[in-house]
């Protein structure tokens, strides 16, 4: 599903050339699931980006199904993002001026999908928001943000869901919920799941653990259940 082999990212600043990746390689089949962790500036976020295809490395690729997407213009790599791949983030990115139902609707319209409202009501339906489809972002909390948010993702049926700190904005309660309802969607759509968290409860959720210090792995851990309680 997903490889990379031997990213490397530099930025040139003023001080001199500044490397945020070094060597990073990994694999992540089809339907399983990756934390990536490593403390603040170690480069998750960056990696995270180059593995969806929202940025280049300066050397090395990144192989989606079979294809290299970093041989790709960033016209191809936004078709690639818009056919096989959700998002979540720590901000949760939702439109202020749309109901919770509009913000899950408005991608599926966008691209073109049968029954948007009918796709966005039962996912909203699914994270536990039935009763807030015509609610804007304002007037949900933070939990719910992160619910509508994970119902925009996964209502596109995406290949493979990239999650940015998705409970970074939350208490602990709310973050375990949000966590259960990742792995529960994981499990019921098969979709692989790539995570950048600092919340070893999520870390230890997933098939494989890849830690980064200074833009290098220094460990990786690999599990056999995702999902399961550590």
């Amino acid at each position: 599903m997903l490889i990379a082999e031997n990213l490397c990212k530099q930025v040139e600043t003023a001080a001199g050339t500044l490397t945020i990746l070094n060597q990073v390689e990994l694999t992540v089949a089809k339907g399983e699931s990756l934390a990536i962790v490593g403390a603040s500036g170690s480069g998750k976020s960056t990696l995270l980006g180059i593995l969806a295809g929202l940025d280049g490395p300066s050397s090395g690729k990144v192989l989606f199904q079979g294809e290299d997407i970093t041989k790709l213009t960033e016209e191809q790599r936004a078709k690639v993002r818009a056919r096989h791949v959700g998002f979540v983030f720590q901000s949760f990115q939702l439109l202020p001026g749309l109901t919770a139902l509009e913000n899950v609707m408005m991608p599926l319209e966008l691209h073109g999908e049968d029954d948007a409202r009918g796709k966005a009501e039962f996912f909203l339906t699914r994270v536990g928001l039935k009763q807030r489809l015509g609610h804007f972002p304002k007037q949900l909390s933070g939990g719910e943000q992160q619910r509508v948010a994970i119902a925009r993702a996964f209502a596109s049926h995406p290949d493979i869901l990239f999650a940015d700190e998705p409970t970074g904005n939350l208490d602990t309660a709310t973050g375990a919920h949000i966590i259960d309802l990742l792995f529960e969607l994981n499990r019921e759509h098969g979709t692989t799941l790539v995570l950048v968290t600092h919340e070893q409860r999520l870390a230890d959720r997933c098939q494989q653990t890849l830690v980064l210090d200074a833009g290098e792995v220094v460990s990786t851990n690999t599990t056999k259940t995702t999902g399961a309680v550590a």
